[in-house]
């Protein structure tokens, strides 16, 4: 068969497909209405290899519905005026459309009229999050945006073994010797991406030893071949920032061992700047106050990377990760600005006190810039001098944006703290 693997094993009707139970199980409302000729327009959004393609086609083939696959990326008005004149023609079809999110806006108002009209069926397919990268007029016409979760081993396991046995659109017909260590060691490099694990199965097949007409695999080229599926990621799409969002919050949830995968996993895609930057970030905004060495420390291996480059980078920032995920922790200065930036945007402003204002220049006092006191003048204890004076405008006197916690440095800062709001007082 000239066809990859892949493609010939996709599914041919809703019960032929592994995994994704929770939405399109047997005992699901989706699975229900579809088999009893309700087919409604969908979202489908996850990762590469789990299962997009796959269940629109599984949905038209158990519905017996015309089925016409798009590419959104290279597909073109003449393409969508095509699939309405089908729809006119059997009164109903399913249009999937892959990479929705890159449907422009000449194709959308050729189409929806006729998704509105129920004519045309349309089955989107993104990596990215729909609701920052898919139209809104797309995903109002789109009843359920589904989220895919990747496949289990025990989900690929089971796909592989019917690959190998189906006669017809598998390897069935083949003379192949593989072990179910060997089926459980594809489907454990393929990380849930069915696509990786049925094309590794067939590169397996085609790279093993022959021995009398029987194709016998072996663990040292599984493993040698697994090597080569790589890491799915790109820097601008919606897998990417789900990783440093999963970063951060292992930092900040002091788990080590969690943020220095998410770390490992970002740095496979390659975009130090980005990772670099986070790091930073996090330093002062979930270290802070509680260790404010850390900001410096972050700082001196960001620069290190970038200048050593991977593969060497990554010891200097796993460094600042691990440093970041046992340090003690206080968001309290992060916490403390965007509360003053929220107080001011909701309209609690007023006028800067006269003797705060700029007075270094001649007749600042007859503007009535006058009154400061200094106070370097009046020393008070060995943290530096207070003098109790107005330094807030009027309308917020006595606002409080920073509440300190106890935790590493802070702790000492939270003293002075407590003692200069005693002398307000």
């Amino acid at each position: 068969m000239s066809e990859p693997l892949a493609y010939r094993m996709r599914p041919q009707t809703l019960d032929d497909i592994i995994g994704q139970e929770s939405f399109i199980g047997k005992d699901t409302a989706l699975y229900k209405m579809i088999m009893k000729g309700h087919v409604p327009s969908l979202l489908l959004y996850g990762l590469p290899g789990i299962g997009k393609t796959s269940i629109a086609s599984a949905i038209a083939g158990s519905s017996q519905l015309p089925f016409y696959p798009l590419n959104a990326t290279q597909s073109n008005k003449k393409d969508v005026e095509f699939v309405i004149n089908e729809a006119e023609y059997y009164g109903k079809v399913i249009l999937f459309l892959d990479e929705i999110h890159r449907f422009n806006k000449l194709q959308q108002d050729t189409l929806l009229p006729h998704v509105e009209a129920g004519k045309i069926i349309l089955i989107g397919a993104t990596t990215e999050n729909p609701f920052h990268d898919v139209n809104p007029a797309i995903r109002s016409r789109c009843g359920d945006i589904i989220q895919l979760q990747r496949l289990t081993e025990s989900d690929i396991v089971q796909l592989l073994t019917k690959a190998i046995k189906d006669p017809e659109h598998g390897l069935g017909k083949e003379k192949f010797k593989i072990t179910i260590t060997q089926i459980k060691a594809i489907a454990h490099a393929a990380n849930g991406d069915a696509r990786k694990a049925l094309n590794l199965l067939e590169s397996v097949f085609f790279a093993a030893d022959e021995i009398k007409g029987e194709h016998i695999a072996s663990d040292r080229m599984i493993a040698h071949l697994a090597k080569r599926i790589g890491v799915y990621g790109d820097n601008k799409g919606s897998h990417f920032y789900n990783l440093l969002s999963a970063l951060q919050k292992s930092v900040r949830g002091s788990d080590v061992d969690a943020a220095l995968y998410y770390l490992a996993h970002l740095l496979e895609v390659g975009d130090i700047v980005a990772v670099s930057r986070h790091l930073l970030v996090m330093a002062f905004e979930d270290i802070g106050l509680a260790n404010q060495a850390m900001g410096t420390h972050v700082l001196s291996a960001i620069q290190a990377a970038e200048r050593l480059g991977l593969p060497e980078a990554r010891i200097p920032l796993s460094q600042a990760v691990i440093a970041m995920c046992l340090s003690e922790k206080s968001n309290t200065a992060y916490l403390a600005i965007d509360q003053a930036i929220a107080a001011i945007q909701a309209g609690k402003t007023g006028d800067i006190p006269m003797h705060l204002r700029d007075a270094h220049y001649s007749g600042s006092e007859a503007l009535g810039h006058k009154g400061y006191l200094y106070p370097h003048d009046t020393p008070i204890g060995t943290f530096g001098g207070f003098i109790k004076q107005q330094y807030l405008p009027d309308a917020l006197e006595g606002s409080q944006f920073y509440t300190p916690v106890e935790a590493g440095d802070e702790k000492r800062i939270a003293k002075i703290h407590q003692h200069l709001q005693h002398l307000k007082k």
